[in-house]
């Protein structure tokens, strides 16, 4: 029996310890992080645990979880495992796991479970480093993150999160990392705070365990079929022992070489250790080859897969894409070639709920499942592609044939796949560019997705539209809105920014928006707004908008002049409470459109600012505009005294009433008390009034836009 603390000849603990049931070795790596989770003298605040793709670490993680988690430790036989390698029983770490998410995403998602009072990215290192105590985080997955695989999010991560987290004194991190990130992560950082396991290094490497995992995954108790080679345990030993020496430090590659065998035992000899792969590459080549096979025919099937985003793609559209990029039809190829491609492929089952703003999903099915296909491991994708001889021309072809794939050019009949995904391809292709000038592709596609792909691509090299976009995603993302408020946002913005054809064309797609915007006027400084109508000879009054604006503002009447009283009218505006930059889902709108908070608010409080009162704080002159035109004529030469405002009885006897907060306005009818339309912005709302007969005049710091809200009893867009 061995002596305690000496190593054991297989499992790399002692032979009086239990190996962790997960992991199955990796002893002197858990020894390291349980001593990290503990705090020991001498131990690091900083553990970065790194490898190439493929190397253990997310198994690793993963059973160092298990031990780190008060609940599922309970399961786990402690009492037989090496003391070393178990961590205190603490409370469990914050674990924010990064995969699909962007930087921000994985950062907020710390704030949330922190509960910290944070309104920017800044705030939330800021009141990290003012807790009480030390907190610990744990992040794995880093090469996951990121919702556009061309867009580096991993890296991104670690620059703007983990590297800040890193320096913050309070904070005990760990976190899972690409080898080629690792250093930078790590670089700067005190000596004694931070150790790098890097678990193809030789003091970290655990060639046992490799032997045992080939040794489970080949015993027909475990689940293997019984062959020769499995049944004999001498021969079983002997054929992981191989497995092992060939894999290296490789844990995926035993994993293949294990699966590829007992896909297809016919023929296979286990005593020819060279038929026994060395890489993820030399996996794929020998399986195809037992197969009698091309090589070249197997990387092509799985290329899609290899080029795939998010979760990977529908299995109805495997065959095309594959097609697409081999540049011949390899639709036969695909339905025999289950065995061949079997051992490298996962089928991932999503759910597919229904979609109320677009109808049931694309199999017609209410609440159904598809089924996705992606890579067993990332490693195999990266394999993939480096053989591709050129990813550029292949994310092309993949490009052409997903937008060959939407029925009828009509993104709202497009495959969920192909409508937010799409754009990821493009981004690779270099056609991204080109894609954006569809303003269905911006209201359909998932906002995610989009916005981090067309952030990629230099400002410069997108056209208006896409610009446009560019700064509305935020606010689509921010709010999580469905498709009918995101075409209402975005045909509002595109207003703004003199695309009135892109605005129009939103109102096609078949969404009843909430409203119509008439004008935008960018201005700078508009502190007080109010609605009016000019009286006319000949007896039809014109409605008009007047904005409080500096005295430099180009058109703007000053006032004090002669007529200019400044008695232009009266601003009817609620108090409502609003919180600049509050995230706010809304998804959580009640079945009249409000949210629970709001039901009790509809009464107007009736903030009253009269424009141009002396001493006050507006601004010093006026713009007067009609306030119906589109294009919106400076009515700079009328006297303000002409204008007759609303009055009390008008305003009482309107069908819709305001309310207001610092980002968000909303319109409801009267008589019903239903959200009739929400608008909701970027910057702070500086002045809102709404017309008897339904004309929303709204400013920002950016500027003032006048929207015609639909009839109540309409749909709207939230």
């Amino acid at each position: 029996m061995a002596k305690d603390g000496e190593r054991g000849p297989m499992t790399g603990s002692t032979e009086d310890y239990a190996p962790h049931p997960h992991i199955g070795g990796r002893t002197a790596a858990l020894r390291a992080l349980a001593a990290w989770r503990g705090a020991v003298p001498g131990a690091p605040r900083v553990v970065v645990l790194t490898g190439d793709s493929g190397s253990g670490r997310s198994r690793l993680l993963t059973g160092f979880l298990m031990l780190c988690e008060p609940e599922f430790r309970k399961r786990l036989p402690l009492d037989a495992m090496d003391p070393s390698t178990v961590p205190p029983e603490l409370p469990a770490p914050a674990v924010p796991t990064p995969d699909g998410l962007t930087a921000a995403q994985v950062l907020w998602l710390l704030a949330d479970h922190y509960e910290l009072d944070a309104t920017s990215t800044k705030d939330v290192f800021a009141e990290m480093a003012a807790l009480g105590e030390p907190v610990t985080v744990v992040v794995p997955d880093v090469d996951r993150a990121g919702p556009v695989r061309a867009a580096d999010e991993p890296a991104r991560l670690v620059r703007e999160v983990l590297a800040p987290l890193a320096a913050t004194a309070t904070v005990r991190l760990l976190a899972e990392v690409p080898r080629p990130l690792a250093a930078g992560l790590a670089a700067g950082l005190p000596p004694g705070t931070v150790q790098v396991i890097d678990l193809d290094a030789p003091e970290w490497a655990d060639p046992e365990g490799l032997v045992l995992h080939a040794q489970a995954a080949l015993n027909p108790e475990f689940g293997a079929p019984e062959l020769p080679f499995t049944v004999d345990p001498a021969t079983r030993l002997a054929l992981a022992a191989a497995i092992g020496r060939r894999a290296g430090t490789s844990p995926l590659v035993v994993q293949l070489a294990v699966q590829g065998i007992l896909t297809a035992p016919e023929g296979f000899d286990p005593s020819d250790e060279h038929r026994l792969p060395t890489s993820v590459g030399e996996a794929l080549d020998l399986h195809a080859g037992r197969l009698g096979a091309d090589p070249a025919t197997l990387r092509l099937m799985l290329a899609p897969l290899a080029l795939a985003e998010a979760e990977g793609i529908p299995v109805h559209l495997w065959a095309r894409l594959a097609s697409a990029v081999a540049g011949r039809d390899m639709s036969e190829a695909i339905a025999g070639g289950m065995l061949l491609a079997g051992p490298f492929v996962q089928p991932v089952e999503q759910r597919e709920e229904r979609d109320a703003e677009r109808g049931a999903g694309t199999d017609g099915r209410e609440n159904g499942r598809r089924t996705l296909l992606r890579l067993l491991h990332p490693a195999l994708g990266d394999e993939i592609r480096a053989g591709l001889p050129n990813i550029r021309a292949a994310q092309t072809q993949i490009a052409m044939s997903l937008l060959e794939a939407v029925p009828e050019q009509d993104w709202s009949k497009a495959d969920p796949y192909v409508r937010d995904h799409i754009a990821g391809h493009t981004l690779e292709a270099g056609l991204l560019p080109q894609l954006l000038t569809d303003p269905g592709l911006f209201v359909h596609a998932d906002p995610v997705p989009l916005r981090a792909a067309v952030e990629v691509v230099p400002v410069e090299a997108l056209g208006a539209p896409a610009r446009t976009y560019l700064r509305t995603a935020p606010l689509l993302t921010r709010t999580q809105a469905p498709a009918p408020l995101r075409a209402a946002l975005l045909e509002t913005a595109f207003v703004e920014d003199g695309l009135p054809e892109y605005a129009d064309a939103l109102h096609r797609l078949g969404f009843e928006l909430p409203w119509r915007t008439l004008w935008s006027l960018p201005v700078a400084g508009v502190s007080a707004v109010t609605v009016g109508s000019l009286p006319s000879p000949e007896g039809q009054a014109t409605p008009v908008a007047v904005l409080a604006v500096p005295a430099d503002t180009p058109g703007a009447r000053p006032l004090g002049e002669a007529g200019a009283t400044g008695k232009t009218g009266e601003t009817e505006v609620t108090g409502e409470a609003g919180k600049t930059g509050e995230t706010r889902d809304l998804g959580d709108l009640d079945a009249a459109g409000e949210t629970q908070e709001a039901t009790a608010e509809r009464e107007e409080t009736g903030t009253k600012e009269e424009i141009g009162e002396p001493g006050d704080r507006h601004g010093s002159a006026v713009l007067i505009h009609g306030l119906l035109t589109p294009t919106p004529d400076s009515l700079g030469d009328t006297d303000p005294a002409q204008v007759l405002r609303p009055s009390e009885d008008e305003r009482a006897a309107a069908p819709l009433g305001l309310s207001r907060g610092a980002d968000y306005l909303r319109v409801w009818d009267r008589a019903s008390g239903d959200l009739v339309a929400a608008l909701i912005s970027d910057t702070p709302f500086t002045a809102a009034d709404l017309s008897p007969d339904g004309v929303l005049l709204v400013a920002t710091e950016q500027g003032a836009k006048a929207l015609l809200i639909r009839p109540a009893g309409s749909a709207i867009a939230s």
